[in-house]
């Protein structure tokens, strides 16, 4: 037994520095690709700043390329993480920020900023607004839904209920387009398709200065999520504080999926595939593992639907959703299929 499970720590151990390679090129592959392609060479002496380089190459890379490509590794991983948070915390594998309706949450309170900031003369909408407007309405509709998790015992009755939240989310949504004025609607549709074009050197601070010290605070809540996997009453007889350990996971998955909502708009599926691409990878439930693993992933995956969306039919851009779809439904169609064959 012992043999086996340092085999498995050898691997897994493996596994997350190629992950960690993979962060690296993929970073690399993203800032040299595009509409645009620039050769290696041209991309080290752009980077490291010397020798002869083309200005105007200079400006794509370091203005555009370099904070389009660090929002979408982040934003990646912050939505992984939230969605394997969320699948523990619920103990369900088909949860994520989506499915209980916080992300719709988010996009209402920014259809409120955007739609309604604009119609009333307020004027552009900045960085930080759109995310303090995302944080509230992903809180809210959060602490909704663990409001009758307290009084509703099934699980699928609760997610019916995150579902019905989602809707009513998007009908006030709907309603505000209905009445917004017709520059205001523009640029709100446009921001609902989804995109990490959006970021700037602005938004990439905010998002590092969020992201970075919470994913660093998931080393003090792998034991506590792992101890909940097993159970409430585990967790509780391990010394968990449940309901600590439940307002620290609202206050993180709200978070994480509210920055992502603001900056980059509704971004789907990747909550939900990634935690179950991390588990058929690394072959385990320990989440000492799949945390560090998720968030790796989900950087690269991300990173990589946004090459996608951007090149393949350039130089119109795909929305993001549209890429990430073709990645989270086959998989969701996959455990659907493994559970029942499995009966």
């Amino acid at each position: 037994m012992t043999e086996e499970l340092e085999k498995l720590n050898r691997r897994s151990m493996l596994l997350m520095g190629l992950l960690v390679l993979g962060v690296i090129l993929t970073f690399g592959i993203c800032v040299g690709l595009g509409s645009l392609k620039i050769g290696l060479d041209e991309l080290i002496k752009i980077i490291f700043r010397f020798g002869d380089y083309d200005p105007v190459l200079s400006e794509i890379v370091w203005d555009i390329r370099f904070p389009r490509t660090i929002g979408a590794l982040l934003g990646g991983a912050a939505l992984a993480v939230a969605g394997i948070m969320l699948q523990v915390f619920f103990r369900n594998p088909i949860v994520e920020p989506f499915v209980l309706g916080i992300s719709s949450g988010a996009v209402l309170c920014v259809a409120l900023v955007m739609l309604g900031g604009l119609s009333l003369g307020l004027g552009a909408v900045s960085s930080l607004g759109l995310f303090l407007a995302a944080l509230l309405g992903s809180s809210v509709v959060m602490i909704v839904v663990l409001v009758f998790a307290t009084r509703v015992k099934d699980v699928v009755s609760l997610l019916v209920i995150g579902l019905m939240m989602g809707y009513i989310c998007s009908a006030v949504t709907s309603i505000l387009q209905s009445f917004a004025e017709k520059e205001a609607l523009q640029g709100f549709v446009v921001w609902t398709l989804g995109s990490f074009s959006g970021f700037t050197w602005a938004s990439v601070r905010i998002i590092v200065v969020l992201c970075i010290p919470i994913f660093g605070s998931l080393i003090f809540l792998v034991k506590p999520l792992n101890a909940f996997s097993m159970g409430e009453e585990y967790a509780m007889s391990m010394g968990v504080n449940i309901k600590g350990f439940r307002i620290f996971l609202v206050a993180i998955t709200s978070i994480l999926a509210a920055v992502v909502t603001a900056f980059a708009g509704p971004v789907g599926f990747i909550g939900l595939a990634i935690p179950h691409l991390a588990r058929l990878l690394f072959k385990t439930a320990d989440n000492r593992i799949l945390v560090p693993g998720s968030i790796l992933m989900g950087g690269i995956v991300t990173a990589f639907c946004d090459l996608i969306s951007r090149t393949i039919l350039a130089p119109v851009e795909l929305p993001i959703s549209a890429v990430t779809a073709f990645i989270g439904a086959p998989i969701v169609i996959y455990l659907i299929m493994k559970r029942r064959t499995s009966l």
